[in-house]
């Protein structure tokens, strides 16, 4: 009877101190985001952190996940997100559901302004993934100098600086530059380099639109890489590609160029977007100097300047991002003709019964602009230099993509589907890279360009964001013609210790935080 009793109160106390956890991923090849090759090992998590890697087949868990056959990663970081319907999508399906457990937003020189006050108040709102924001030159300079083409005074300048400086005081990871847009288009290097300089002395990084990705792109990338030196700052060249037909190939100079700069001792890194097609506005066909402050309309009703905005289009679309064909110009967003989204500057032309010339393409661009603009996608890009860039050790990977939901739009299909599309058609299918390092560009590479030590990595005490994907089913659906299209193969996603996609299914939670840079 005694060694009865022994028994039970051994069996009772060892059941008693048993590993227990929140989650436990079971069986799964996890990459732990550093480029290494796949282990088979299993994952504890308690709370929001992952608290044990290792054998873990005999622990308790409220929730386990079997991931055999599949791969565990670290949480995929997009690099450059346009977040600006957040407000009215915090759950952020689109982007949880390829994958993404962090996002930064604020670039190509555009932000939310007043900075700290709007971060605020998505902490109050509540999110998605985990979000992290750099400052904006562009919003800076226009609320300082509105469109205006010319350098600051002094006493502008300094105004400018010291909103970079309150912004990085309130968390923003740097600033960002959209030089070839509006009013960014009209600073010079002097003005940049002096506002980087003091998202440098705050730990921050400098991501470009670069002033040119077409005709003038080996020069822009060189303006990014003085801005570097002149500043003292870590520089991305976001979504880096080469626009236009005549610029075909040139990723091999431009590639050379980051290289010999890294060689120098200068921080240059890229990231991309998986597809052979850009979006932005209409306006970016436009002469820079045609749209200066609020007179575009007064411009093109003078007949000798209508002359020369138009020359400037129709050499746009022969030399940049048109193509050469008005084909290659598609509409996604037409608040005042909702029938032209998905619709092509060629299917518009014979719908208004013109010939579809180039130069009546071009009286269509000056039509839209008047009209509002447009959302556009301008598929001018080769694939081989999507390949090339892709393939750069420097390179890491974002969307580029505006959160997006079925109904609404025409969105560029990089919105549902850029982080599988990586995985599935450039490793899987077309084998550009091969998985650990696919993953390192989404997951470790991001997080060390941003400093952060504790995600982005799967390591005991790091985040729980991870992503559980199925590597011989995960591929993009949405495409040009039908954008609005989830992906496949990707099982769960946890943001945070918690579940924001499980079997598949979103869960339409927000267990992301707002991340602040040195808080």
């Amino acid at each position: 009877m005694k060694k009865l009793l022994l028994i039970i109160c051994l069996i009772g106390f060892f059941s008693c101190t048993e590993e227990s956890y929140d989650i436990i991923i079971l069986n799964g090849t996890v990459f732990d985001g550093t480029g290494s090759d796949g282990q088979q090992t299993d994952i504890g998590i308690i709370g929001d952190r992952i608290t044990k890697i290792g054998d873990l087949s005999k622990a308790n868990a409220k929730i386990t996940i079997d991931a055999s056959g599949k791969a565990v990663s670290p949480g995929f970081i997009d690099m450059h997100t346009h977040l600006e319907p957040i407000m009215e999508m915090p759950e952020a399906e689109s982007l949880v559901r390829q994958g993404a457990t962090l996002a930064l937003g604020g670039p190509d020189g555009s932000s939310p302004w007043p900075f700290g006050e709007y971060l605020d108040s998505l902490e109050r709102k509540g999110v998605g993934p985990n979000l992290a924001y750099l400052v904006g030159h562009n919003t800076i300079r226009r609320t300082v100098m509105g469109n205006e083409d010319r350098a600051p005074s002094s006493q502008e300048l300094d105004t400018m600086k010291f909103y970079v400086q309150k912004a990085m005081d309130e968390g923003a990871y740097g600033i960002s530059t959209g030089l070839k847009y509006l009013p960014g288009t009209f600073a010079k290097r002097d003005e940049v380099v002096e506002l980087s300089k003091i998202a440098s002395e705050q730990g921050g990084i400098y991501t470009s639109h670069l002033r040119e990705e077409g005709l003038g792109l080996i020069d822009a990338v060189k303006e990014a890489i003085l801005i570097s030196k002149e500043a003292n700052i870590p520089v991305v060249l976001t979504h880096h590609k080469a626009i236009g037909v005549k610029m075909w190939g040139a990723s091999s100079q431009t590639l050379a160029l980051v290289d010999s700069a890294r060689n120098a001792g200068l921080d240059i890194m890229m990231d991309q977007y998986p597809y052979t097609a850009s979006h932005t506005g209409i306006s970016v066909l436009i002469p820079s100097w045609a749209l200066e402050g609020t007179e575009f309309a007064e411009r093109v009703s003078n007949p000798s300047l209508r002359d020369s905005i138009k020359a400037g289009i129709v050499f746009n679309i022969l030399n940049d991002r048109g193509g050469s064909d008005l084909r290659r110009i598609q509409f996604s967003r037409v608040s005042w003709k909702k029938e032209l989204e998905g619709k092509t500057l060629h299917d518009w032309a014979i719908l208004e019964g013109l010939e579809p010339t180039v130069e009546n393409g071009a009286d269509l661009v000056i039509q839209a602009q008047l009209n509002g603009g447009t959302g556009t996608i301008y598929h001018a890009i080769d694939a081989g230099d999507v390949a090339n860039i892709m393939k750069h050790p420097m390179t890491m990977t974002g969307s580029d993509g505006r959160l997006s939901r079925p109904g609404e739009g025409h969105p560029h299909p990089r919105a549902y589907g850029t982080f599988p599309r990586v995985l599935g058609y450039y490793v899987r299918q077309e084998k550009v890279l091969d998985l650990p390092t696919a993953i390192h560009k989404m997951t470790g590479l991001s997080a060390q360009r941003l400093g952060i030590s504790d995600r982005g990595i799967i390591k005991e005490g790091s985040y729980a964001d991870i992503t559980i994907f199925d590597p011989e089913t995960i591929i993009d659906q949405s495409t040009f013609t039908d954008p609005h299209q989830y992906p496949l193969g990707i099982d769960y996603v946890i943001i945070n210790g918690k579940l924001a996609v499980e079997k598949g299914e979103f869960k339409n939670i927000r267990p992301g935080k707002i991340l602040r840079k040195n808080q």
